[in-house]
């Protein structure tokens, strides 16, 4: 049986303004696994960003329970939770005139101490993680000469240094070519697996997702959060109540969507 690592509770998303406060989604339940790629899809505004940066404590709740490894999110010290959770957002290009390689040993920097001065044990994971991503040629590269995939690779080599259990990716799959989606899924889904790490990815490209994911969390503002195995979502409907639209239709057996002509 998969170990839980985060649990979310009658969960209310959204933000603190001046005078009062904007809800973008309320009452969510779900659980998030050790060993499992979890991919969070709903329409675009259904706030699957903004339950991303609360799970990782970039912005709190407002309302219910967040608990990582059965404790309170907000017990936790900005600097222990970096050794629980590490974060992938898609906007990476403003890294400029630096190299993968020194952006990948950030990763190493809650272990770094005050003076955050890397040691030859920190050298070797760092190297140790490019060529687990398979970047290891792209070592030297400064970052505005990569490609996005390539980008995005060394983005995920970076939490991967973080070593933490739990790795939060807000679409890093968008922009990306075909195979390249393709590639990406298959590299987060190996994390997963072979380090027995949690990895929770929101996406847009949902057949892929229901292909290569071990959970699907489908969110909607009307319809709020229901989480399950691709093929029980797929099977009791759920994924037709979320996503099918005038002129589509969905096939059950090879969970993928049809323009009915």
């Amino acid at each position: 049986m998969s170990e839980t690592i985060i649990e979310i509770k009658n969960l209310s998303t959204g933000y603190r303004l001046k005078k009062e406060e904007k809800v973008v989604a309320r009452g969510l339940n779900a659980a998030l696994n050790i060993g499992e790629m979890t991919c969070l899809l709903g329409p675009n505004g259904a706030g699957k960003s903004t339950l991303l940066r609360t799970l990782a404590a970039f912005q709190p709740s407002l309302g219910g329970d967040i608990f990582v490894m059965g404790q309170p999110l907000k017990s936790y010290k900005p600097n222990d939770l970096a050794r629980f959770i590490s974060v992938v957002l898609t906007d990476n290009s403003d890294i400029k005139n630096i190299t993968a390689w020194e952006v990948v040993a950030m990763g190493r920097s809650p272990y770094t101490g005050f003076w955050g001065k890397l040691t030859e044990k920190d050298k070797k994971i760092v190297d140790k993680c490019l060529g687990w991503v398979g970047i290891e040629h792209l070592a030297q590269r400064k970052m505005q000469t990569l490609s996005d995939g390539e980008r995005q690779k060394v983005m995920i080599a970076k939490a991967i240094a973080q070593d933490t259990d739990i790795i939060v990716l807000d679409e890093p799959t968008a922009f990306l070519d075909y195979p390249n989606k393709v590639g990406m899924l298959i590299l987060l889904h190996k994390i997963a697996k072979t380090m027995n790490k949690a990895v929770l990815l929101s996406t847009h490209d949902m057949e892929h997702a229901l292909q290569v994911a071990d959970q699907i969390w489908l969110l909607d503002k009307s319809l709020g959060l229901t989480a399950g195995t691709p093929s029980t979502l797929s099977e009791d409907g759920n994924i037709e109540r979320y996503f099918t639209a005038e002129g589509m239709e969905y096939d059950h057996k090879t969970m993928t969507f049809r323009i009915r002509k």
